[in-house]
């Protein structure tokens, strides 16, 4: 008679499960994530603030107009419209180094091949040999892709 009672619970009983369902997002309890971390971002209002107190407000320079890189600025734009005519602009880069000063080239190679025709003949592969194996290898590099890519007269490529 037990085996009745227990078959006849097991298959109509079932146990009650409480699914905890919260009704607002506001009432969801949160992970506890990076607990102990000090924010140092304000994140408080419009004013950044260190530990309450505002931060000082740095103190107001004016800025030299008349150092040498300001005063001298743009000096040499127009000198070969207003100047005299013995100035070439190209002899005003004077940042520039020398051996690509006043030089156009409208490819890499052309830049790389003036530079390595301007010091072969300087100790420049001697002292730096490692730079001149790049720059070498480099120039071999834009050759043979020249060659191969670049189309040529009546090809019919």
């Amino acid at each position: 008679m037990e085996w009745i009672g227990s078959t006849i619970l097991k298959t109509f009983w079932r146990p009650t499960i409480n699914v905890i369902r919260t009704r607002y997002h506001a009432d969801k309890t949160r992970l506890v994530r990076r607990y102990g971390y000090d924010e140092k971002l304000w994140s408080g209002g419009l004013l950044p603030r260190s530990n309450g107190r505002p931060l000082p407000m740095p103190e107001y320079r004016p800025k030299n107009a008349w150092t040498e890189r300001r005063a001298l600025f743009g000096q040499n734009d127009y000198i070969d419209i207003l100047g005299k005519g013995d100035l070439h602009p190209v002899k005003t880069l004077y940042t520039l180094p020398a051996w690509i000063r006043g030089f156009q080239a409208h490819q890499e190679y052309h830049v790389i091949l003036r530079k390595r025709k301007m010091f072969a003949k300087t100790a420049k592969p001697a002292m730096r040999p490692t730079k001149w194996k790049d720059l070498e290898k480099r120039l071999s590099f834009l050759y043979r892709k020249l060659n191969r890519k670049t189309k040529t007269g009546n090809s019919p490529d």
